[in-house]
């Protein structure tokens, strides 16, 4: 007797979507560029991407515009192997376009479009289908979610609803622009780190989450407030992880010219979540997600540029770009 395919996906994440409007033209400020590509951007659509190209079930929670932006986001969210069915159009609000300037190898300002506020983050409880939140193997949520309302009481039904269920991750990508000042940044984010199971974030967002810029004491303090593995990203130093079980990790980073690093942390994030899921021990998880986020920030775009486990084995197999 055959059973029907199991639809629901392995990776969800919720967060931002939206359209990157990258140069074509480096080294230059945006009023003198004259060409520019365009992308399907946002960090939790990039982490779902970089899943899905490692052989994942992808899916994303999010909100577009009724624009023609937001037929591509879901045009291209499809293309690249991400089920946009838990996508909500907005009729109200635009969907967001973000703009960079590229200053290799580690200037790379951002221009947010996302007044007077972002479909994404308009998300609310009814929107979602928190019976796949319950059954996916692993949620993946940002913190700019916990910024406005509604996004915000979405989040915390979403995390009510998921009840800690292994695996629950907390990227810590704090984006100022985004909060009306850090500290209500870290009171909102000090409210659901006993919810999640996982947080991962530089030592800038640690320092916001937790009042800790030392990565040891960062980690240190991101287990102390519930979580089971905190992940510091640490730069040239490489990356740190800690579990509560006392098991400690230090993945040295992996050297690339950088073209443009914006997207490397969303590459790391999806190659992060697939090793969860795949079971390896931590050295392994970091070590490949490393690798991934490395790929990532020697290309120009971010979606399109997330490697394949391939790409991820020849980099890390020969110590060259693929």
């Amino acid at each position: 007797m055959s059973t029907a395919p199991r639809t629901v996906p392995e990776v969800l994440t919720f967060g931002r979507s939206g359209v990157d409007i990258y140069p074509l033209q480096t080294g230059i400020g945006l009023e003198d560029v004259e060409t520019f590509g365009k992308f399907l951007g946002g960090t939790t659509a990039n982490v779902a991407v970089a899943a899905s190209r490692l052989g994942r079930r992808a899916a994303i929670i999010t909100g577009v515009g009724d624009d023609p932006f937001g037929r591509y986001v879901r045009r291209e969210l499809r293309r690249l192997g991400v089920d946009d069915a838990h996508v909500v159009t907005d009729p109200h609000h635009l969907t967001p376009v973000t703009f960079c300037e590229i200053f290799p190898p580690d200037d790379f300002p951002l221009w947010f479009y996302r007044r007077p506020t972002a479909p994404d983050l308009q998300v609310r409880t009814v929107d979602v289908d928190l019976d796949t939140v319950r059954q996916v193997d692993l949620l993946w949520l940002s913190v700019t979610g916990l910024s406005e309302e509604p996004s915000r009481q979405t989040h915390h039904d979403v995390l009510a609803a998921r009840d800690r269920r292994s695996h629950v991750v907390l990227d810590l990508d704090y984006r100022p622009m985004f909060w009306p000042d850090a500290a209500t940044a870290t009171s909102e984010v000090q409210k659901v780190l006993g919810q999640v199971t996982v947080a991962v974030g530089n030592r800038e967002e640690c320092e916001v989450a937790v009042g800790e810029t030392d990565p040891e004491r960062a980690a240190d303090a991101l287990l102390e407030a519930g979580v089971e593995v905190a992940v510091v990203k640490q730069g040239p130093r490489g990356v740190l992880g800690k579990t509560r079980s006392g098991e400690r990790v230090v993945a040295p980073p992996i050297p690339v010219t950088p073209f443009n690093g914006l997207g490397a942390g969303d590459s790391f994030g999806g190659s992060l979540a697939h090793g969860l899921l795949a079971g390896w021990d931590l050295a392994t998880v970091l070590q490949r997600a490393n690798a991934a986020g490395a790929i990532v920030a020697a290309r120009l775009e971010c979606s399109t540029a997330m490697p394949t486990p391939d790409e991820i084995d020849h980099l890390l197999e020969k110590g060259t770009l693929p």
